[in-house]
């Protein structure tokens, strides 16, 4: 299944310009992260990394509490390569901890994004409504 629209659908006049391309979400326990990859004016692809987490007040609300990362294209390999250092590192060094309860590895689950244009989207998620 393709998500991304063919270069002359988003190029057509009359089509408002939408910014959200592709997007995955994966669910981490209290967590959740959005990898959303979006497009600039030009159509230059960039990506959003979001970590989502619901935090409660002391009246009972809840509130989300978001931290978000651009990276751009030219900075993917430099990105890439840390990362890849780093978890290297920690599988490297980290000592074992034993787990009393073993976390289930989730799948990401993949999220197109409607190429209609119409009604709202699955990923404009406003994290003040949920």
């Amino acid at each position: 299944m393709e998500s991304v629209d063919s270069k002359e659908e988003r190029n057509k006049p009359d089509e408002r310009f939408r910014q959200e391309i592709y997007s995955k979400v994966i669910r981490a326990g209290k967590r959740t992260y959005f990898f959303d990859v979006k497009s600039t004016r030009n159509d230059e692809y960039y990506l959003t990394i979001t970590e989502s987490k619901k935090k409660f007040s002391e009246n009972g609300k809840f509130h989300y509490e978001k931290h978000k990362v651009f990276l751009y294209q030219e900075d993917f390999d430099k990105f890439m390569e840390s990362l890849e250092d780093v978890v290297q590192f920690i599988h490297e060094n980290q000592p074992e901890i034993e787990k009393t309860v073993p976390m289930p590895k989730e799948k990401p689950e993949e999220v197109p994004v409607e190429s209609n244009g119409e009604g709202k989207d699955f990923t404009d998620v406003d994290f003040e409504d949920i």
